[in-house]
């Protein structure tokens, strides 16, 4: 069988490609190329069969038949071609052996070169078919230098501003817009985000370059110290606490997106923590304490959550359930009516939902098991008790914290999580 080479290009300057693959090109068979490359190389001679790359499906049908026919083939593409380009979907239709890549610079490579700046300590992410998690959580890391691969149809410059709005780094990043890399139209050009420019090429990457300064160190992951929240002042300390938190987290099992109740919200630091966890999800926080708003909001704010997908709610659980979108996952904390939360969030739980409770007492325990039972949800249980070490006249003791149980009802129906 015939190979296909599959050759890298500058975009702006296909003929300046190296000598062997120049061989390649000018011997092969048949070519498949972008109209935008075509448009650029040399006049072509002899009987090669030139074919347009869009639409790509009827393009790779072309060269599918041209290739066992025998016939030496050409795909002529900009950069490298395994990195976010054709190779995957080459390699998804032809044996690998059949396939020889010859990569050229990538537009990361040419955007720093362009920036004049080294890049060996820079970071990407990529929006191409995909939703922002994977930038929220590059962003999280601080990196020095983090190149965002663009997406017309699903994400460009507008969604990078507005992440950046909503994990309040705005004023951590310059902002580089590069449009048409290696074309004789190419353009660089630093941005605000609060005065984004109209006239955006779609062929674009976006470069967020940290600003000089003390580096403040990232929040983990998950698991926040107790310090990072600000609590009710009449009430310090009355909040989940880090080690069951955790805990807790792992019991909701977090789907990708979807509604979470927190219901007796607290300080709101577990659905907050959910929030940084899976970004998509919106968040319910209910909690009836004078001025658990603004705290809320507040704490939101600090551990820099999205404050478009959560939304407080300050008043009892009872009074507004109703109100509510239909969860894929419930945090019950402690107050209020239990047993009537549990019966409603039961009711209007989605398949694969869960609820979970932390609980201080045995009876409280019980209640909860059988209830959940008779909602007709797999019931998971289990006892937390946590000490911490603490010092005594330069020795370490345990103090222990005051123990908990968990339980969760699941529906016992497809989990969205597991998608």
């Amino acid at each position: 069988m015939a190979r296909i080479d599959v050759i890298g290009c500058d975009a702006g300057a296909p003929n300046t490609m190296a000598a062997p693959q120049r061989q390649l090109l000018n011997g092969c068979d048949c070519l498949l190329a972008p109209q935008r490359v075509l448009e650029q190389l040399e006049p072509r001679a002899g009987t090669q069969e030139i074919h347009n790359m869009d639409p790509l499906e009827a393009a790779l049908a072309w060269l599918s038949q041209r290739h066992r026919q025998g016939k030496h083939c050409v795909v002529l593409t900009s950069g490298d071609p395994l990195w976010f380009g054709l190779g995957r979907a080459l390699l998804q239709r032809f044996p690998p052996e059949d396939l020889v890549f010859y990569p050229a610079a990538t537009s990361m490579q040419q955007l720093f070169a362009r920036l004049k700046r080294p890049w060996q300590d820079a970071v990407w992410a990529s929006l191409h078919g995909r939703d922002a998690d994977n930038l929220v959580a590059r962003l999280r890391c601080h990196p020095s230098a983090l190149v965002v691969l663009t997406d017309p149809g699903q994400g460009g410059l507008a969604d990078v501003a507005a992440v950046l709005r909503s994990t309040q780094m705005v004023s951590c990043y310059d902002i580089w817009l590069a449009e048409r890399l290696g074309h004789p139209t190419e353009r660089l050009r630093q941005v605000q985000p609060d005065a984004l420019p109209m006239d955006v090429d779609p062929l674009n990457l976006v470069v967020l370059l940290r600003r000089p300064g003390p580096r403040v160190a990232p929040l983990p992951w998950f698991g926040l110290d107790d310090g990072v929240w600000r609590q009710h002042e009449d009430h310090p300390g009355l909040m989940t606490k880090r080690e069951v938190r955790v805990l807790l987290l792992a019991e909701l099992n977090l789907p990708p997106c979807g509604v979470l109740w927190d219901l007796g919200a607290g300080v709101g630091s577990v659905g907050l923590e959910a929030m940084r966890l899976r970004p998509r999800l919106e968040v319910h926080a209910v909690e009836r304490r004078v001025g658990a708003v603004p705290l809320i909001r507040g704490n939101a704010f600090t551990v820099g959550c999205d404050p478009q997908r959560l939304h407080v709610h300050g008043s009892s659980a009872l009074a507004v359930l109703h109100k509510l979108p239909d969860p894929d996952r419930v945090l019950i904390g402690g107050g209020g009516d239990r047993q009537a939360m549990v019966e409603q969030a039961a009711a209007r739980l989605k398949p694969g939902g869960r609820i979970v409770l932390p609980l201080a007492t045995l009876e409280a325990f019980a209640s909860v098991q059988h209830q959940l039972r008779d909602a007709g949800l797999e019931v998971h249980s289990l006892q937390a008790q946590i000490s911490r070490g603490c010092p005594v006249g330069g020795h370490t003791r345990l103090q222990p914290l005051n123990p908990v149980l968990i339980v969760s009802g699941r529906s016992p129906h497809q989990d969205p999580a597991t998608n």
